[in-house]
């Protein structure tokens, strides 16, 4: 059994993760697997937006270690706790964040550990009304790893960030909605066809305005207002070279609905 399913339709790429036994808690293997279709992703034309998504009652219910390489606990030495974080579960994340198309996440279920920073990395999130995120970290006396603290406080503020992760307490997909965390909140049985139509509407879209615009956005916490603007600047003026600034101006002159190509 393939433990991620992949398939490209419609300009979409459906990433699945594919352990419903184990509510999908992510292996070494699904990882790179991710990580390398991410990659596919962005490098390929035909794909014009991505869903993370997975099968069964859980969405990802956070890292599967025991199938993860490295020495024996007993074995450790200084630095390959942090290896391991910057190698693994960073990785996943970086990986969600930097790919050049839109990646929107449609949580099915329990989000918890490094699954709620999946979901979380994505552009935009739609969840089924049974899906909880869950930093599970303090549960066992762990810090949030997999970019949770740096995630978690420019959605929802560093007060409401802290009694997230403090506490550990499950945040229904209602409460997700309210605080920012999630897009939109819908029954389970309407959550592919959403995220279907999401997709697809992005895929649409003028792709490389939107990979910028991603890239601006998640930039724009991260440095001061000059340095905000001056990147604002320059991806404009990478922008109208392409074939869909044209498109969309002519369209505009023209009194048309725009016809997109991604290019």
């Amino acid at each position: 059994m393939d433990e991620v399913l992949h398939r490209i339709d419609n300009g979409v790429a459906w990433i699945t993760l594919n352990r419903p036994e184990a509510m999908n808690a992510v292996t070494w293997d699904q990882r790179e697997r991710v990580i390398a279709l991410l990659a596919e992703a962005s490098a390929d034309p035909a794909v014009r937006a991505v869903v993370v998504t997975a099968t069964g009652k859980g969405f990802c219910a956070g890292a599967d270690l025991r199938g993860s390489p490295g020495a024996p606990a007993g074995e450790r030495v200084a630095g390959d706790v942090a290896r391991m974080i910057r190698l693994g579960a960073q990785r996943l994340i970086t990986a969600v964040l930097d790919c050049e198309k839109p990646v929107l996440a449609a949580v099915n279920g329990t989000a918890a550990g490094i699954g709620a920073h999946l979901a979380l990395a994505c552009d935009l999130v739609i969840a089924a009304e049974a899906a909880r995120f869950i930093e599970v970290f303090v549960r066992r006396g762990l810090v949030p790893d997999g970019g949770g603290a740096y995630l978690l406080p420019r959605l929802v503020g560093p007060q409401k960030a802290k009694e997230l992760m403090f506490f550990g307490d499950a945040v229904p997909a209602v409460e997700a909605e309210r605080l920012g965390l999630v897009n939109r909140v819908v029954p389970a049985e309407e959550l592919e066809a959403t995220a279907r139509e999401w997709a697809e509407r992005l895929a649409q879209g003028p792709t490389r305005a939107l990979a910028m615009t991603k890239q601006l956005v998640n930039a724009s916490l991260d440095g001061d207002r000059a340095a905000a603007l001056a990147a604002e600047a320059t991806a404009q003026e990478i922008n109208m070279t392409t074939a869909d600034a044209n498109e969309g101006v002519a369209s505009f002159v023209e009194r048309r609905t725009p016809k997109y190509l991604g290019r």
